[in-house]
């Protein structure tokens, strides 16, 4: 539906420092939260430890996302505001719906369920970015709908998990918009202004914030773990299960759906990587503190299994020749996570 041009496309960097980043993100990323998860599984004291500094560490995410915003991110949504549109609501469409068919159908026990849901109706991940740009796919789509996600999220995501949620267990929609407000969409604007005052300062290391946020993820996950760690033996196999086909079916009906909205090769892949990898940092964080840590446990798991499918979509995207527009080189943007 348009091929991304160069008032689009992804800050340019000056060495290929960002390159490396992305690249070493998207590898060691799920390798360190799957050892944060071991290490809650084998230590669940840590819970009490990190339990309440789990909505903190979320701000930290939210925070270094902010400061990777800039003004032409928010421009591009002016200049392609159908195809962003387009975007946004194939992901709080079908990762929902996709999560309730699956706790559904799964008979998932209340807590399992509305953590699965949670997870669907959590705003796209900000990793996505990156797995985007490594399967040559359309990054400068990929981080307008990223960004507009989650500054939809204290709308939608109580609204919706109250609507589909509803249906397993009661859902505090009041509380959870206010912790949305305050663990994400403060963090990301004080970060914006942020990296507006300081821009110079905040571009020399821009490196630094993709490690800060794998830090706190891999923290909130040891807490999550820890917190359940005496049920996952029994419902750990269920909740793979769950999150497999969850995120599978994500980024097989994006892509699908892309397609029948006749979009280009680049902005399939961007879609299918929007709608197929959730910002589960904070669907873990609301879980835990709205449900119980067993609610959190979905969450805790698709933040490994979602990086390790996203490196394998990426490899084999990566290696397919785009064949509907003239060849296009970006640089990689600067994840937050």
């Amino acid at each position: 539906m348009g091929e991304v041009n160069s008032s689009t496309a992804p800050r340019p960097s000056a060495s290929p420092g960002p390159d490396r980043t992305a690249r070493l993100a998207v590898t060691l990323f799920p390798i360190l939260v799957l050892v944060a998860g071991v290490i809650g599984f084998l230590f669940p004291g840590t819970s009490a430890v990190l339990g309440p500094a789990v909505p903190w560490l979320l701000g930290v995410i939210m925070f270094c996302m902010g400061l990777t915003l800039t003004l032409p991110d928010f421009t591009r949504i002016a200049k392609r505001p159908w195809m962003v549109l387009i975007g946004v609501v194939l992901q709080y469409l079908i990762m929902p719906l996709t999560a309730w068919a699956i706790a559904f159908a799964l008979g998932l026990p209340p807590e399992l369920a509305a953590g699965v849901i949670l997870v669907g109706c959590a705003p796209g991940g900000t990793a996505s970015n990156v797995v985007t740009y490594l399967s040559r796919g359309d990054t400068a789509l990929s981080v307008t709908v990223t960004t507009c996600s989650t500054l939809l999220a204290p709308i939608l995501t109580p609204l919706l998990t109250l609507w589909l949620a509803g249906t397993f267990l009661e859902v505090p929609f009041q509380s959870m918009m206010v912790s949305i407000l305050q663990t994400v969409l403060l963090p990301v604007v004080g970060g914006l202004i942020v990296r507006l005052v300081l821009r110079g300062f905040i571009d020399r290391i821009q490196g630094v914030f993709p490690w800060l946020s794998t830090v706190a993820i891999s923290l909130i996950v040891t807490a999550v773990v820890a917190g359940s760690a005496d049920r996952i033996v029994q419902a750990g196999l269920v909740v793979l299960v769950a999150v497999i086909l969850h995120n599978g079916l994500g980024l097989l009906l994006g892509y699908l759906a892309a397609r029948a909205l006749r979009m280009t090769q680049r902005e399939r892949r961007a879609i299918a990587v929007e709608v197929g990898m959730q910002n589960s940092g904070l669907a873990a964080s609301l879980a835990a503190a709205h449900f119980s840590p067993l609610a959190a446990l979905p969450a805790a798991v698709f933040s490994v299994w979602h990086n390790l499918s996203g490196a394998v979509f990426a490899m084999i995207m990566g290696r397919r020749p785009v064949t509907d527009e003239e060849p296009l080189t970006e640089r990689a943007p600067a994840p937050a996570a």
